[in-house]
């Protein structure tokens, strides 16, 4: 079976294919990054980057390969329905040895970042700021000397070690938190909800100084704004809007006009942060509106309440077909959360921050070439 496309490919340079960047996001949450050109597959750009997917056969014989495609325009090459069936490359997988990218993509890769002997990269930062934007909350910024060496997807995060701690093996303890800055962006800066006797609140709130040194590990996780023209809702819950801003500074450093509502609800007037924010992102980003709720009944915001309320209540927008949801530094919260449940994300197809929510994959497109992330 042969996938072909009827868009030309033109290279910038002559004689020199033009190249595309590939984030392969392993089972273990670990997300490894790979340039690879038009005239390469996937699989050879990964292989000689260091990265050993799993491989068999390299010509699209035994399927070993196979992975899913999130988002992205691609070639998927010329290779047996043995190895990858009609069914499966309609619903967006393909093989990395006969893929190539016609523009940056985002692959699922059956596999974890031991077996492909990679592993996610440790950086060396410095504290740069510590903001108080509230009672409960810390913005947290840090630099590192190789900042052209991070690349991450707006929405992903990093295991962050927290000083002078100790898991009981000798070793730090981390925290994890989601990126609030865009990948564009040199400065990276984080959202962090206090905690009464939380390691990483302790640390802010009794030692943190400017100058610091901070290490962590990452990027991670699978949550990221999928490529497509189609409206999309973003429901955050507490620090939870960290990503969120990640998302839309990307959006408005990209000059995108796709629609895109936020709705922002946290549980006192005290968890309220970066109002300012998105009010210069609604300017930024011409698809971009947002509202905001609070929980508590002693609330001074026109919205009193739970996102998902505030949701039930907007008028319907029948193309709105994506959803994706944040709660607070990562937490494990089910779909009957009181904030940000599963009425919340009823007719959208939705994606959630880490183990939120179980993702509902809907039905993908049709066809050989591939253009993926229209969700």
């Amino acid at each position: 079976m042969t996938v072909t496309s009827d868009r030309a490919t033109a290279s910038t340079n002559v004689g020199e294919a033009p190249a595309h960047r590939v984030a392969l996001a392993f089972e273990d949450g670990v997300t490894k990054f790979i340039d690879c050109r038009e005239d390469q597959t996937v699989a050879d750009a990964s292989y000689r980057q260091r990265i050993n997917i799993p491989l068999d056969c390299r010509d699209g014989a035994c399927g070993t390969c196979k992975a899913l495609c999130e988002s992205g325009d691609y070639d998927g090459g010329t290779y047996i329905d043995d190895a990858l069936s009609p069914a499966e490359s309609a619903e967006g997988y393909a093989l990395p040895c006969c893929m190539k990218p016609r523009s940056d993509l985002v692959l699922q890769i059956a596999a974890t970042s031991d077996i492909a002997k990679t592993q996610a990269a440790v950086f060396n930062g410095t504290v740069v700021g510590l903001d108080r934007l509230s009672p409960t909350t810390v913005r947290l910024s840090v630099e590192i000397p190789n900042r052209s060496e991070l690349a991450f997807l707006p929405g992903q995060y990093v295991n962050i070690d927290v000083p002078d701690t100790d898991d009981g093996t000798g070793a730090c303890v981390h925290r994890s938190y989601s990126f609030a800055n865009g990948p564009h962006e040199e400065r990276l800066e984080f959202l962090v909800k206090l905690t009464p006797g939380g390691a990483m609140s302790t640390y802010l709130t009794d030692r943190a100084e400017v100058g610091d040194a901070l290490d962590f590990s990452g990027p991670h996780g699978s949550f990221f704004l999928r490529e497509s023209i189609r409206p999309v809702l973003l429901l955050a819950g507490g620090t939870g809007l960290a990503p969120i801003l990640s998302i839309l500074r990307k959006l408005r450093h990209d000059g995108s006009a796709r629609r895109v509502h936020l709705i922002y609800g946290v549980s006192t007037d005290d968890d309220l942060v970066e109002l300012d924010t998105l009010a210069q992102m609604q300017s930024a980003v011409p698809g971009f509106t947002w509202d905001h709720c609070v929980s508590s009944p002693d609330t001074t915001a026109v919205n009193q309440g739970y996102v998902t309320t505030l949701n039930m209540n907007r008028p319907r927008d029948r193309c709105s077909r994506g959803a994706y949801a944040t709660t607070p530094d990562l937490p494990v919260r089910p779909a009957t959360d009181g904030r940000i449940g599963a009425e919340a994300l009823r007719g959208h197809r939705h994606r959630a921050d880490r183990l939120l929510l179980r993702e509902v994959r809907a039905g993908r497109r049709t066809g050989h070439d591939r253009r993926v992330g229209a969700r």
